[in-house]
Order: C-alpha cells, then structure tokens, then sequence
C-alpha cells in the first residue's frame, strides 16, 4: 500500500542507485545523485514548513525543475509548476491565489519574480540546496529512511501537485491532484505498457501540462531513462527525429500535432525509429490518415490513443490501436482504464443506449480533489453520480459528447461548450474572450475553434481594425501562445440569437 507517489522513486534509488535516470541535457544524471540532490533541496524546504503545503516552483524544463518536484515531495508538501513564459498578468493572478509560501527558483529568475511582486512568498534557489552539502555524505538507506518519517505523515488523499489550466472566466483554476490518482495511474499504466529498466523515455510535455506526469512516474517507479527532448527541438520536426534516434529512445507520450507534423512532411521510411517501440499519443484528436503514415513506415510498433481531462489524473479511456483507420473513420478513445468509471449521460442525468450521444462523466479514485480555493466551481464540476444516491459518489463531467459503438468502444464527438483542446493545451474560449474585451479598441468578440484546421479564430467588432500582428503583440501581455488566435476577423456587428447571446453558429457560416 502506498501513501504518497514520491515512493515510487525511493524503491527505485534502493534497486538502481548507479542505473542514469535523467539524459538529454549536458550530463547525465544518475537515480543517487539526483535523490541526492532532492534530499538536500528538500532539507532545507521542510525546515519551518510543516506538511501538506503548497510549493510554486519557477522552473524551465530541465534536471532542477524535477529535483525540485521530488524534493517538495519528500519534504511532505506539494507541488505547483508555473510556466516561465507566461505572461506576467496570468503568473500574477495564479501567485495571488498563494498567501505565504515559498517558490523554489533558481538565481537566473530572481528578477523575473521580483517583477511578480512575490515578497510575501519566501524564495528558494535550487543553487542554495548545492552548497548546503554536508561533510559526510549519510547512505541511500540513511536518507531514504530520514526522508520516510516526513512522508510517512502523509495520506493518499493528501495533495501531490495543483496544476493549473485554463479558466472560462479568464481567472486560471488550479486542479488539485491526489497522490492516489498519481498511485493508480501509474500502477495501471505499467501494467498495460510493459514498461521497465530497459526503456529510454522520450519527454515531450511541458512540465505544466499534466502528460508529463507518465513520463515522470513511470521513470521514477521503473528506473527506466528519462530523455528532456528540448522544447526548441519541436519547432523543427526533423530535429525530433534526430534527437529520438540519437538517444535510442523506446517510448514516447506525444500529443498529436507532433505526430501529425512528422506526418505532413513525410520524415519517416520503414527504417526510422529503429529503437522505437510504443507511440502513446493524447490531447487532441488524431486525422486516421496521420496516423496511418506512422503506421505503416513504422511497422510492428505499438500504438496507444489516451483520453482524459486534467481533473481524472491525466487519463481515464485507452485504445491499443489494432489496424489501421480509414481517413474518414474515427480512432475510438477506447475503454475505461482499471479503476476509472465511465458514464455516458444525456442532459437528464440518464445513462445513454449504444449508439447515443451523452456526455462523458467520469468516477473513481482518479478524480482530482477539486479546484485550489474554488468551492463553487468544484460544486460545479465534481456533483453526487445521478444514477445512484445511496451513499457519496462523486462523478466529474468532462463536457466532451461522446458514444459508444458496437465493440463498446468509446467515440470522442466534440466538445458540449466552449472548453476545446488544441495542440494538446485545454483551453476555455472565454478566456482568450475576456482578454481581447480588455483591450482599448475592442468593443466585443467571440473566440471560435475550427476543428478541422486546429486553429483559434476570433470575430471581433471594433473601432479600428487591427493587424494579426498588433493583435498577437497585445494579447502576447495575457496569454501564452498556444492560446493566441491564429486568425483574426473584424465585424460591423456580431449575430446575436434571440436571447442577446453572441450566435456561434452564425459565426460558423462565415468561416
């Protein structure tokens, strides 16, 4: 039985201290060095902290960002990644929601969070931790023992990271994950890949978004080898092929641009990705025809689509792709993976027949403990299962409509509002609206996502009409870049339906 995630990486250090666990950077680093590193990071965060807390960390991808990660950990608090290219505005309004705490950092981003205005927050250079290295080093056992009686105090449904997506009302919501969903979904996805020592993982994800976490844990709990593809590498998708042949790499969890790019260009032949072995994908829809490529230029090799919203720890449906899809065919989401309960429900809260559409809801040990500090959106989001009411049975609605076919396959359809998912990010509409409505020459605008070409428009009435240029320049002040619209449209007026409402299907025609 496990209490906290973090056991996994002690379990591994005892079993693989000298086996590489972090590659791809300018050195390699070994499972004893880096929980060296973790135990002295993590000495000196649980001085004055207490247990259950939250800990922002202000890190690039990179060896720090996961010592801080398992450091925090080990220290019996939780971790809080923030994106050090988001905007100013939006790290402030994530920072606000945390009176008190420290940061852990490193001595290159002391300006950036002086500019944050962090003074109430107590900031930790990852440095500090390097030059608190006592003289006699105490023995794997010594620390892990050490860190034990710390983590020992902490429960499954404690907190083991808050991580933080995009929010309707332009505010960010962090989800709060328990070390219980982390447990079970990384003991289930073990099982159903095979992963071992012996793989070489391929990092994609950004630390903020919620699929590095598999990366993470599976390297943590198997002793397999951990490679940070650097976030550069995917702005040119023949670099992506050199660096997993380069390293050697098995296994890899892309979302599906990075296949589909790949796909466009043609870069791979029955010869590539001789080391490659299993390509799990999630985030997105993949084209069939896309995925069809890969297929055949990578025969034998296997292929898993993943689904789930960040609020069920990652993933909660799984399809081991058993051919290969027609282009006008959808690729199944598939079934529920072990320990997730699906519920497909029409708008009265009644499960659905084959074949018809509902929205997919979700249950289970792997639900998030709900928003940080937003009671009424976790009311909202997290309600008691319609289908029974003897006792507390918490589902998650996801909003996305899907049905199942006659294999009791699961078909993702699209979107219930206007959350969508794009280049593997979910993203709320009406925050990208709300942004725009903030600037000085706008008067309203309605933000739209076309499907079939993966791209943001936004419809806008205003007094000047602006160039994408200026507009990607202004909103670049609120909003990442993933969540910049890719195109965009000046109106006289924008349709409204009867009741006042913007008309998005309207809107729709004009595209």
């Amino acid at each position: 039985m496990r209490n906290s995630a973090v056991t996994f990486l002690f379990e591994t250090v005892r079993k693989h201290p000298r086996k590489v666990f972090l590659s791809g950077n300018k050195d390699d680093l070994r499972f004893d060095q880096f929980f060296f590193k973790a135990f002295l990071l993590a000495e000196i965060l649980h001085k004055d902290s207490g247990i259950n807390r939250p800990i922002l960390t202000y890190l690039p991808k990179t060896a720090s960002a996961l010592v801080a990660f398992a450091a925090i950990l080990m220290s019996g608090n939780y971790y809080v990644p923030l994106d050090i290219k988001s905007p100013k505005k939006r790290l402030k309004q994530i920072i606000k929601q945390f009176d008190h705490y420290k940061i852990v950092s490193g001595k290159e981003f002391l300006n950036d969070l002086r500019e944050l205005s962090v003074s109430n927050h107590k900031v930790i250079c990852v440095e500090d931790s390097e030059l608190s290295e006592p003289y006699a080093r105490p023995s794997l056992d010594a620390m892990i023992e050490k860190t034990q009686l710390i983590t020992n105090q902490i429960i499954d449904l404690d907190p083991c990271y808050i991580m933080y997506t995009s929010g309707s009302t332009g505010i960010p919501k962090g989800v709060v994950i328990p070390h219980r969903g982390v447990i079970d979904y990384i003991e289930w996805a073990i099982s159903l890949l095979g992963v071992d020592e012996n793989e070489i993982i391929g990092n994609q994800a950004p630390f903020l978004f919620d699929n590095s976490t598999l990366d993470i844990y599976l390297s943590w709990a198997t002793g397999a080898k951990l490679c940070l593809i650097p976030e550069e590498t995917f702005l040119f998708p023949v670099d992506i092929i050199r660096f997993l042949e380069e390293h050697k790499v098995t296994f890899v969890f892309f979302v599906p641009s990075v296949l589909v790019n790949i796909s466009k260009l043609k870069l791979l032949s029955p010869g590539s990705l001789s080391s490659l072995s299993k390509i799990v994908f999630a985030g997105e829809p993949i084209p069939s025809k896309h995925l069809a490529y890969w297929q055949e230029n990578l025969p034998g090799r296997t292929f898993i689509n993943l689904y789930g919203p960040t609020e069920i720890t990652v993933d909660c449906t799984y399809f081991i792709v058993d051919r290969i899809y027609l282009p006008h065919e959808t690729l199944p989401i598939g079934l529920p993976r072990l320990n997730s309960g699906i519920l497909i429900l029409n708008e009265q809260g009644i499960p659905v027949s084959s074949g018809e559409k509902g929205e997919l809801c979700v249950r289970g040990s792997s639900l998030a403990l709900g928003y940080w500090k937003d009671n009424e959106k976790t009311r909202q989001a997290f309600i008691q299962n319609p289908v029974q009411n003897n006792f507390r049975d918490l589902i998650y609605h996801t909003g996305d409509i899907c049905y199942k076919n006659q294999k009791k396959e699961i078909i993702f359809v699209g979107r219930k509002d206007t959350q969508i998912k794009h280049r593997g990010y979910r993203i709320e509409l009406g925050e990208i609206e709300t942004a725009t409505k903030a600037l000085q020459d706008i008067d309203d605008c309605c933000a739209f996502y076309n499907e079939e070409n993966q791209e943001i428009y936004l419809f806008y009435e205003g007094k000047i009409e602006l160039s994408p240029t200026e507009f990607r320049t202004l909103l670049s002040e609120q909003l990442p870049e993933y969540m910049i619209p890719r195109k965009f449209m000046r109106v006289d007026f924008l349709p409204r339906t009867p009741n006042g409402k913007i008309d998005r299907a309207a809107l729709i025609k004009e595209l």
